[in-house]
């Protein structure tokens, strides 16, 4: 029998809503002591765990309501679309400042704490009163798109649910291509895509906004462009491109993500990390043959500005707890325009990636708490930043020596495999 589901904090708002979240939040167990073998505490290997304490996508919806009613309109939540299975696509605004932050959880459906962390702003910045909530809504246009792959987020699985034949019957042109790359037929992080295939929406993105599927362009590669063959991409491509047209561009934009479970600090082996972070995603266009088109818009210095108000944000409550301060940063040999946040750094946004922890089937529903705050306590910082100016004091040196991620404990594969499955 499914365990039943917890309830959400419904009649907590606000600055409520964090000091309970805070006093209440358990710390994540670390190895029981410096002699034991770390390796022996984690595993990378796909299990069957629990997810309900998890916003499913019912709840969502009820909680979007909620938030729109409580906060009288402040938050004004529209459906923005539809999942291939039909399922609504919401989008979350608060706030008439002039700059436009867009922010998106739950590509993945399998890496859901960045939806509960949404909420969490959302329910700050359109019900607090408080001098930096009102100072966000009236300098930001903040914009979350909370599990914008909600068939994944169902099926509790990293793709979503669509099949080739789908693809070619929306884009006849496709007929006879060959499938593209990043769509799952076969088993992969305990999932069977044989019987439900999907794509990884994270690899269907094209710096090229207005860019329709060409036959030639498939299968492609993950250091190729993507194709907005999936119905989840296109309508964030579509809000992006409203929020250019409204606003001149997107300041920034953060896309929230899940990594491996048992990767640890590069100085010390019994100390996971909590989350990594990152502003490039892409090579640098203007030495990039075919991308020396977006050299003007690229700004990965005001990324790098954006990182920095996340890491100081967690290494400023690491006092509290020393888990804020496990940050690292991801990967940066990382080149991907077919990501939303590479092809959307190159069209100008300053972007900022966040990978906690471990997915759904390697922690299940495990320190879900603290790893939601975690997420919570850095797009707090960051967007406390933006809104204040400060974010233009930020030197970006201080990105470059943020620790990088250290080696993965768990499975061997997990290391060399990285970039497709984080």
């Amino acid at each position: 029998m499914p365990s039943p589901r917890r309830p959400l904090l419904a009649a907590v708002t606000g600055a409520t809503l964090l000091a309970l979240v805070s006093a209440t939040t358990p710390a994540i167990a670390q190895p029981a002591s410096a002699g034991a073998p770390a390796a022996e505490q984690c595993s990378d290997e796909p299990r069957d765990l629990p997810v309900h304490e998890f916003t499913d996508h019912r709840e969502l919806g009820n909680e979007l309501a909620r938030l729109e009613r409580v906060s009288a309109g402040a938050v004004d939540v529209t459906e923005i679309g539809r999942s291939n299975r039909g399922r609504e696509v919401w989008a979350a605004r608060v706030g008439t400042g002039p700059k436009a932050v867009l922010l998106t959880s739950e590509i993945h459906g399998n890496e859901k704490t960045g939806t509960d962390a949404i909420l969490q702003v959302l329910d700050f910045v359109g019900t607090s009163d408080t001098a930096k909530a009102k100072r966000m809504r009236s300098e930001l246009t903040i914009v979350a798109i909370p599990k914008m792959n909600p068939d994944g987020a169902e099926l509790d699985r990293r793709g979503n649910d669509m099949r080739w034949d789908e693809v070619t019957a929306r884009f006849p042109q496709l007929r006879g291509s060959e499938p593209a790359w990043n769509y799952y037929t076969e088993p992969r992080q305990g999932d069977d895509y044989s019987q439900l295939p999907g794509f990884d929406v994270n690899r269907d993105y094209n710096p090229d906004l207005n860019y329709e599927p060409k036959a030639e362009d498939f299968p492609g590669t993950s250091a190729d462009t993507g194709w907005y063959i999936t119905p989840e991409s296109r309508i964030v491509r579509d809000v992006y491109k409203g929020l250019t047209a409204e606003f001149g561009k997107v300041d920034t934009y953060v896309d929230l993500h899940h990594q491996g479970a048992c990767y640890v600090m590069p100085d010390d082996p019994d100390r996971f990390v909590t989350m990594s972070i990152s502003g490039k995603f892409v090579d640098d266009p203007a030495t990039t043959p075919g991308y020396e088109q977006y050299a003007d818009t690229y700004d990965l210095d005001y990324a790098k500005q954006l990182n920095v108000a996340v890491y100081n944000a967690l290494q400023g409550r690491a006092n509290n707890n020393p888990l804020f301060g496990n940050i690292t940063l991801y990967p940066q040999d990382t080149n991907l325009p077919g990501t939303g946040l590479g092809s959307f750094a190159l069209n100008g946004s300053g972007s900022v990636l966040f990978e906690v922890r471990g997915q759904t089937q390697t922690l299940g529903q495990k320190y879900r708490t603290q790893l939601t705050r975690t997420v919570y306590i850095g797009l707090d910082g960051m967007l406390s930043s933006i809104a204040s100016g400060q974010i233009g004091n930020l030197d970006p040196a201080v990105y470059d020596s943020i620790p990088p991620r250290g080696p993965s404990i768990g499975s061997a594969s997990r290391t060399a495999t990285h970039v497709l499955e984080d």
